[in-house]
């Protein structure tokens, strides 16, 4: 055992034996000291596991335990939140490679001491990154390493909020008149980012606009938000602009029009986005579907109005939502097995899945059918999975299974590589699962993260013998398709 591992080894047990331990015999001061104390050895540690992370992106380790890439790693091996900004932060602090081979110092050497001496916290560390990003191109080099090496001492005893109002004041020193500010570094900060979907299904858009979007933006606000438009709750109220709406009928429904302005514009953009997707702006075809909302129900979420339903590209939906898009639409409907919950057959002499074939699959998986993967629907590719298509496999929908770019390029012969293979029994039989070609043919593992419904329904019913039609329907909106059963 190298001397790492077996530091590591103890610094195990000596956590075990800390966490058995109280303070109850310390005083006061010394039960805060020793608060303190523990959160700088974490911090600290933070700084070691940065190193570590760079340890695995340089000798591409990750791939021994089954990740194909290193943002993989971070998220499903460590669990960490924010891969990408972890390893921006990886990247700011650690000594990198040059691309002759000879190490670099750290782009952010304060930074990265403080952190190793466990003064500051990661979010500080973020926090310093978020101002250094603002700093215009034009800044020399000495006035951005003064600048970096000032947020460094701010950081040591301020908040990670109060990093980014101290960094106001020194990004207004930096570039008094806004003269430096160039489009290269507008470019450079725009973003537009929609969080994930919180306990009421709801979502948080944040954004940096740059000049030309926010005045577009202006444009369709005035228009479309204006007091008695594209009002949801008021079914009287002109849809579109207002260039078109009978003036009369106009007033009538600003006069009823009781939203405040930030709700009239999250209507007009909810408008703007339908008349795109359904105006024929996106085109025909995404991956093989229809660039549409679409949506897996069970028939008995749509029997008994209740439950929430997951969409293609990986948003959730209350049923009472579906059911407002059902009322202007027909349904895709696709029939399963009722015991081993395979696909009817749809054979193709052909290498790419038809529409059918996608929607037959977006039904059984949800999403990439890798284990542990988050991709959405619309967003994976359609992966032979009992035979490579170079291999002689068939396009038909028995034997195949979507998966994310990434994950179907993972699969092959290689040590490092994955296989699939369909499961024969249990409740995942008829899907196929993925192992390592290091572990043993029985390892295989189904996605259940896009099908977090079946697994509520298993427990439910883990008790009941009868029988469950497991009956799916997929409503697309507005397109009609109908999809008999053999």
């Amino acid at each position: 055992m190298s001397d790492l591992v077996a530091k590591y080894a103890a610094l195990q047990a000596l956590v075990k034996e800390i966490a058995k331990e109280t303070a109850d015999a310390h005083d006061d001061e010394t039960v805060a000291q020793l608060a303190i104390d523990h959160h700088s050895v974490v911090r600290q540690f933070e700084s070691i596991g940065n190193q570590r992370i760079l340890e695995v992106s340089d000798r591409d380790a990750h791939r021994t335990v089954g990740c194909v890439t290193v943002t993989e790693f971070l998220q499903t091996k460590l669990r960490i939140t924010h891969p990408k900004k972890r390893l921006q932060a990886v990247q700011a602090l650690e000594p990198m490679h040059a691309m002759t081979g000879e190490k670099l110092p750290p782009a952010c050497p304060n930074t990265a001491r403080e952190l190793a001496a466990g003064t500051i916290g990661l979010d500080h560390v973020h926090a310093v990154l978020d101002v250094l990003k603002k700093i215009p191109s034009a800044v020399g080099v000495e006035q951005r390493a003064r600048a970096e090496e000032v947020l460094a001492e701010f950081a040591t005893t301020l908040t990670p909020k109060e990093i980014g109002a101290a960094g106001v004041r020194i990004l207004a020193h930096l570039d008094p008149d806004g003269t430096l500010t160039d489009d290269h570094d507008r470019a450079r900060n725009r973003k537009l980012n929609l969080g994930c979907q919180d306990s009421q299904l709801m979502s948080k858009l944040t954004a940096t606009l740059d000049p030309i979007t926010r005045a577009l933006f202006d444009v369709v606000l005035a228009k479309w938000a204006a007091p008695g438009m594209n009002n949801p709750d008021d079914d009287q109220s002109p849809k579109g602009d207002h260039e078109d709406a009978n003036p009369e009928l106009l007033k009538e429904a600003a006069d009823r029009d009781c939203r405040s302005q930030s709700q009239r514009n999250h209507d007009a953009f909810k408008a703007l986005l339908d008349a795109a997707v359904n105006g024929g702006l996106l085109g025909n075809s995404h991956r093989g579907l229809p660039p549409q909302i679409i949506v897996s129900i069970t028939d008995a979420q749509l029997r008994e109005h209740a439950g929430v339903a997951r969409t293609a590209t990986g948003s959730d939906l209350p049923i009472s939502d579906v059911v407002k898009l059902a009322a202007e639409a027909q349904p895709h409907l696709a029939v399963f097995s009722d015991v081993t919950n395979e696909p009817l057959f749809f054979g193709r002499s052909q290498r790419l899945a038809s529409q059918a074939q996608r929607f037959m699959a977006f039904t059984q998986y949800g999403g990439c059918s890798k284990d542990d993967c988050t991709t959405p629907f619309a967003h994976t590719e359609m992966h032979h999975a009992e035979a490579d298509w170079a291999d002689g496999g068939l396009t038909d929908s028995p034997h195949l299974a979507p998966a994310c770019g990434p994950h179907n390029r993972a699969v092959g012969a290689e040590p490092h590589q994955w296989v699939t293979e369909k499961i024969t029994d249990g409740p995942d039989k008829g899907r196929y699962g993925w192992r390592r070609n290091t572990d043993p043919p029985d390892q295989l593992r189904a996605n259940h993260l896009h099908r977090i419904d079946e697994l509520f329904e298993r427990h439910r019913n883990r008790s009941d013998t009868t029988p469950v039609v497991n009956g799916r329907f997929d409503i697309t909106w507005p397109r009609v398709h109908l999809y008999p059963a053999a």
